[in-house]
């Protein structure tokens, strides 16, 4: 069940997840910024390995298959923020993703949520995704759209996986460190389409910055599906859209509207209702 401490640390981890896409988004080069990330992020979880156990070995076919889903998924999250606003391929890339997830967890690992907590999946969904459709009307960037549907699909694929292999780790914090390290090699290349060099001072530190928020946040994600049903964690993590909906506007400049703050409200009621759930 989602006790008070997963349901704060989902959230926590929520706006850690949000704080890098806008980097990302805000940046000249998107794909050189997620790289960035991803190399930052791997830097900082590779000195905790030697003092980390080993995942099982049921957990490495898991981690072989998510290391491949990661790949896709930074090469598409970059070509979204390219193409698009935050408010658009945020909130389409991550609200799809959770009702995904939630209805292959059912036959899956066997978790059916209750009806509160159905319709607090239902609520996160609709105010995300009428996030969207309030963008969209505005800002009708269609390969922008494709590449974060796309990338939906990728997230609740890569969503199922790492809760399957978390579980089969023995320690979700050691499966997740080893998973930033290992996806690095291949994504950080075809990011930077095999030009690869030297980042400056800046670019280091906003490496280690992102990587650290990105470490961090799917490190938490991982613990609470390891300890409450995968459906509502996925869901909850969704309220990430609510946290980068005012960075970007903060940080970015960008106006929501008022479909945007109708989104935000519906978040806000679906993460309620898990939690009451």
């Amino acid at each position: 069940m989602l006790t008070g401490p997963v349901f704060l640390l989902v959230l926590a981890g929520a706006a850690l997840h949000a704080a890098w896409n806008v980097a990302v988004r805000g940046a000249r080069d998107r794909r050189r910024e997620a790289a960035l990330v991803v190399a930052g992020g791997a830097l900082l979880a590779a000195p905790a390995l030697p003092f980390l156990p080993l995942p099982r070995s049921a957990a490495w076919p898991w981690l072989a298959g998510s290391v491949a889903l990661h790949v896709a998924y930074f090469a598409l999250l970059a070509e979204a923020y390219a193409r698009g606003a935050v408010a658009l391929a945020y909130p389409l890339m991550r609200g799809t993703a959770p009702a995904l997830a939630a209805l292959l967890a059912w036959p899956l690992f066997g978790e059916a949520l209750p009806p509160p907590g159905w319709l607090g999946v239902g609520a996160v969904c609709g105010g995300v995704l009428l996030l969207a459709l309030g963008r969209r009307a505005a800002d009708p960037a269609a390969a922008a759209v494709a590449c974060a549907l796309a990338n939906a699909a990728v997230i609740a694929a890569y969503t199922l996986v790492d809760a399957a292999g978390a579980r089969a780790a023995g320690d979700p914090v050691a499966y997740t460190l080893w998973l930033f390290v290992l996806m690095a090699f291949p994504t950080v290349p075809v990011l930077l389409r095999f030009r690869l060099a030297v980042p400056g001072r800046a670019e280091a530190a906003r490496a280690l910055g992102g990587g650290a928020a990105s470490v961090a946040a799917y490190a938490l994600a991982l613990w609470a599906m390891a300890q409450a049903p995968v459906a509502a964690v996925a869901a909850l993590r969704e309220t990430a859209t609510l946290f980068g909906l005012v960075l970007a506007r903060l940080l970015l400049g960008e106006r929501p509207g008022a479909a945007g703050w109708a989104g935000a409200g519906a978040i806000a009621a679906g993460a309620a209702l898990l939690r009451l759930a």
